[in-house]
């Protein structure tokens, strides 16, 4: 079970790397060079110049804080998750818990228009500032999409961002808040956050994300790690200015094997609260993921088998948050994966 502990890093290994930042109004094959070695080496990178106003951010953000400065029963009028709405600490339904409440959303407009009625008090500017967001950030996230199949020397560069813009898009938009310490936090009985602990918490504990493609945007509270193949975890520098992008399962899966779905957690480490605002780009449910066939030859066979973003999402929902699953889906599937 994933559980805040007094102190979960204190027996692991840190390390201070410069994780790779990307600047998206450079032009040219050299920014899809960038993008495939980030996305090769760490899975994780940061975009700056990336073209969303800053207006939309600050809207989706104080609509965000809006929402999580409520009292603990107004804010569980939104909930519960299933898997959509507010949530507090239960993650997933397996029993993963972290200290975080979070809303997500599925990001149909419609469906945002429906939820914002148990938020907001203005339901009309709080699914207004998502709507807006959620546009900026799905173009963004396609312009990477389209980068890495250029760097990948893939025909068709809209292979990976065409599954996002699908009309059936399953692509979802989770806002996470990280709580500062008790001496900042509401204290009555009505409270989602009463318990104490000193040091280091656990927030969102060690996962992949199971999509293709994460957009995510934090303020300036630092608190996410990436893991690097060795085991080691790298904290990554809070930069309000930018986005970071996370490779997700299914985009290592079509990139047969060549870019890694990188192992994140959010750490409480301060004494702010800090926000999250991702955005998961998914394809379709009913969606074959395979590689396009430039990315598998003789030399680098085909590693995982078809399978569709339903099969997927149905494992990932029936596993613990930091279960791997992609070995699941090999074609030559590991003894141990199948035990």
């Amino acid at each position: 079970m994933v559980v805040a502990s007094p102190n979960p890093i204190g027996s692991e290994k840190l390390r201070a790397v410069e994780v790779p930042i990307i600047d998206l109004s450079a032009r040219g094959p050299k920014v899809a060079e960038l993008i495939v070695k980030a996305s090769q080496e760490y899975g994780f990178f940061k975009v700056i110049n990336h073209g969303v106003a800053e207006d939309l951010i600050r809207k989706m953000e104080e609509e965000s804080f809006n929402f999580f400065g409520k009292p603990a029963s107004e804010k569980k009028k939104a909930g519960p998750a299933q898997p959509f709405g507010y949530g507090c600490k239960n993650i997933g339904f397996n029993g993963d818990m972290g200290e975080v409440e979070y809303l997500l959303f599925n990001t149909n407009p419609h469906c945002i228009s429906q939820r914002s009625e148990t938020i907001s008090n203005d339901p009309t500017k709080f699914s207004s500032a998502m709507s807006g967001y959620i546009q900026a950030v799905t173009h963004l996230a396609c312009e990477v999409l389209d980068l890495m199949a250029e760097g990948l020397w893939v025909h068709d560069t809209s292979v990976f961002s065409s599954l996002i813009t699908h009309l059936d898009s399953d692509s979802v938009f989770r806002l996470n808040h990280y709580p500062p310490p008790l001496k900042d936090r509401d204290t009555s009985p009505s409270s989602s956050f009463q318990i104490h602990h000193q040091g280091n918490n656990i927030g969102f504990g060690e996962h992949s994300d199971p999509q293709i493609l994460t957009i995510l945007r934090s303020n300036d509270v630092g608190g996410l790690q990436i893991c690097l193949g060795d085991g080691v975890w790298v904290p990554v520098p809070p930069d309000p200015t930018s986005f970071c992008v996370n490779v997700g399962d299914l985009l290592q899966a079509m990139t047969n094997g060549r870019f890694v779905s990188v192992r994140h957690r959010a750490l409480t480490n301060s004494d702010k609260p800090r926000m999250s605002m991702a955005y998961f780009g998914a394809p379709p449910l009913h969606a074959l993921i395979t590689s396009p066939p430039e990315m598998v030859t003789p030399e680098r066979p085909s590693l995982y088998r078809p399978f569709t973003w339903a099969e997927y999402k149905e494992i990932t929902y029936s596993l613990r948050l930091g279960d791997s699953r992609l070995n699941l889906f090999k074609a030559c599937p590991d003894k141990e994966a199948q035990e």
